[in-house]
């Protein structure tokens, strides 16, 4: 493994959550985007992720020239701070246009607006510099089966990419699979599902995927076995790494603060597939506690830096050799223990 690379990092301004959850109110104030802005530089970060509407706030209400003249304001603006805009991806769940889906709405009138959106996102990555677009099918499914075909909702949302494979002919789509919440059940659910769709696109080679830690956990599934599995087709575009306490809501802890050994594992997978140097990002999809002071917002994003740190370090003194030695001698036990006292410090 190669001790000279480094990581870039990034985070989005969703990170810095107000602390509410579905049964009680934020419980620290709002902070603006600026703000937002300039903790990254100071924590270590390189780059941010966006949503179309971070970029360009409210932009169902503005017209097509104003949304680029607002998309290349903040690109100068991130230009001037050396800061890139790491990925957008379009915000399809908030709208009441996207109450019964988006690609996969029932109305054709809902699927129309869905897919325009997803090229004026496009449009915004262009002027921002930024050449990778993220689709998080947040209701890309149903509450109850026998409202939808699971076949007929894949054609639609192949149908989707494809228009936005064709709006431009050099963006990257990066589909973030999710089991489960805000939907009962997804269409999409795990890496392997987003890999088989990106086939039936129109140019597969632009339809790749971005793994989030909590979303394989939420599966069932080992996040360092989805991290190689992607990196076997070469399609593990961009990365959201956090933790999760179970098969529960998705809680977007900080990195290792519930596995460290997965944690391990994760890094150790990474570094195996020299992930990053093909100018991938890290990035921390984590929140802060809800009882998490003002004055102490940022340590989420902090120490999952740090631990992601820590653990490469790890990853890169780990006796390979030795481990080796132990799976040729099938003696598995010994490995267990090796790899608790290298984690222990031992």
């Amino acid at each position: 493994m190669s001790k000279k690379r480094d990581y870039t990092f990034s985070y989005g301004p969703w990170n810095f959550s107000e602390g509410q959850d579905p049964y009680g109110p934020p419980t620290r104030p709002v902070q603006t985007f600026d703000w937002k802005l300039d903790q990254l530089k100071g924590l270590g970060y390189d780059a941010m992720m966006f949503h179309d509407d971070d970029a360009v706030p409210e932009l169902d209400g503005k017209s097509h020239k104003q949304i680029r003249k607002e998309a290349k304001a903040l690109h100068r603006r991130l230009k001037d701070a050396g800061i890139a805009a790491e990925i957008v991806a379009p915000r399809l769940w908030f709208s009441p246009n996207t109450i019964d889906g988006a690609y996969t709405s029932n109305d054709p009138k809902h699927r129309k607006y869905a897919v325009e959106r997803s090229l004026q996102c496009i449009d915004i990555a262009n002027e921002l510099d930024c050449g990778l677009i993220v689709l998080w099918l947040a209701r890309e499914g149903t509450y109850v089966r026998e409202s939808k075909s699971g076949r007929r909702s894949v054609e639609l949302i192949v149908e989707a990419i494809d228009k936005m494979l064709g709006h431009d002919k050099k963006i990257r789509i990066a589909i973030e699979p999710k089991p489960n919440e805000p939907m009962d059940v997804a269409y999409i659910p795990t890496i392997g599902h987003a890999l088989a769709v990106a086939q039936l696109c129109s140019d597969p080679k632009r339809v790749g995927a971005l793994i989030e830690t909590a979303h394989c956990i939420l599966a069932g599934l080992d996040p360092s076995d989805e991290i190689d599995f992607a990196c076997t087709f070469g399609k593990l575009w961009s990365l959201h790494l956090n933790d999760q306490n179970g098969l529960k809501f998705d809680q977007d802890k900080p990195f290792g603060s519930v596995n460290l050994r997965s944690a391990f594992d994760q890094v150790r997978t990474l570094e195996r597939n020299k992930y990053g140097s093909r100018g991938e990002c890290v990035a921390f999809d984590v929140h802060p506690f809800r009882t998490t002071k003002i004055e102490h917002w940022a340590k989420h994003l902090e120490n999952s830096r740090r631990t992601f740190l820590h653990l490469v370090e790890k990853a890169r003194s780990f006796d390979e050799k030795a481990a080796q030695a132990l799976v040729k001698d099938r003696n598995y036990a010994d490995l267990d223990q090796m790899v608790l006292e290298h984690l222990l410090g031992k």
